[in-house]
C-alpha cells in the first residue's frame, strides 16, 4: 500500500510560475489616452521587458510550467500583456495574449561555418612571416 501511495504522489503535477502579468482588475485601472508610463508603473509595476528598438511598448510575460513525474516540463499557460504608448507618452493600447496566440520563432545563431579550427594564434602569426617581400614593407618608390 505504501508503494502504491508513493507512486501516486510522484505522478502528481508540479506547477511553477515564472514572470508576472498584471491581472484584469489591475489593467482596468489604466485609462487609454490618459495614463502615462509613470502612472502605469504605479498601478501595475514596471515590466521585465520593453520595446527592443524604441521604448514604444512595455511587455509583461508570465509562464506556467507543469512537470509530471520524470517527464520534461511543459508550458501549460503563457500570458503576455502589451501596453503600447503614443509619441506623447500616454497609453495607446492595452492587449493580452495567451499561449494560443504565440508563435515559435527560430533563432539564427549566425555561426561562421569556415572557422580556423586547430590553428592557434601563434601559428597564425608565425605563418605570415614568410609572406612578405621587401617591396611591400619599404614601398616601390624607395
Amino acid at each position: 500500500m505504501a508503494v502504491l501511495c508513493t507512486a501516486l504522489v510522484s505522478c502528481s503535477p508540479i506547477s511553477r510560475t515564472h514572470g508576472y502579468a498584471p491581472s484584469e482588475e489591475d489593467l482596468s485601472q489604466i485609462v487609454v489616452g490618459v495614463d502615462t508610463r509613470d502612472s502605469v508603473a504605479e498601478v501595475v509595476g514596471t515590466p521585465s521587458t520593453g520595446g527592443v528598438i524604441r521604448d514604444e511598448a512595455w511587455y509583461y510575460v508570465e509562464n506556467t510550467w507543469e512537470t509530471v513525474g520524470f517527464r520534461a516540463p511543459e508550458n501549460v499557460d503563457r500570458q503576455v500583456v502589451a501596453i503600447s504608448f503614443a509619441q506623447d507618452g500616454t497609453v495607446e493600447n492595452v492587449e493580452r495574449f495567451g499561449l494560443e496566440q504565440g508563435r515559435v520563432i527560430a533563432l539564427n545563431r549566425r555561426v561562421t561555418e569556415a572557422n580556423v579550427k586547430g590553428i592557434s594564434f601563434l601559428r597564425q602569426l608565425m605563418g605570415n612571416i614568410g609572406n612578405f617581400r621587401a617591396a611591400d614593407v619599404i614601398g616601390p618608390d624607395s
